[in-house]
């Protein structure tokens, strides 16, 4: 299974292989199977938000009784799980310090 370097940001949702494309928070090496994987998780996230958003609109409903915000927290928590397999060591060091795991 080949695998090439890849530059993750999480905040735009974006993998990027040219490191100069773009900014970004992550470095991690993928394979295609792996990449699929982490575009997946992003377009779980995107619709996770889109959720939560919409559930913005009822004011009444505590965070913490929110199946939606749930949602979200569950997918952006698989999102640094995923690039903290696949990172680089100084990757994994940065997931690890900033104790999203």
């Amino acid at each position: 299974m080949e695998r090439k370097k890849y530059y993750v940001s999480v905040q735009s949702g974006a993998i990027l292989e040219d490191q100069t494309a773009d900014s970004y928070e992550f470095e991690i090496y993928a394979s295609n199977k792996e990449l699929t994987e982490l575009e997946e998780l992003f377009n779980f996230r995107e619709d996770a938000e889109n959720a939560t958003f919409i559930r913005s609109f009822i004011p009444a409903l505590a965070y913490h009784n929110d199946q939606e915000n749930d949602d979200y927290d569950a997918v952006l928590s698989g999102i640094y799980k995923k690039i903290h397999e696949l990172g680089t060591e100084v990757t994994r060091r940065q997931i690890e310090r900033m104790r999203v795991l």
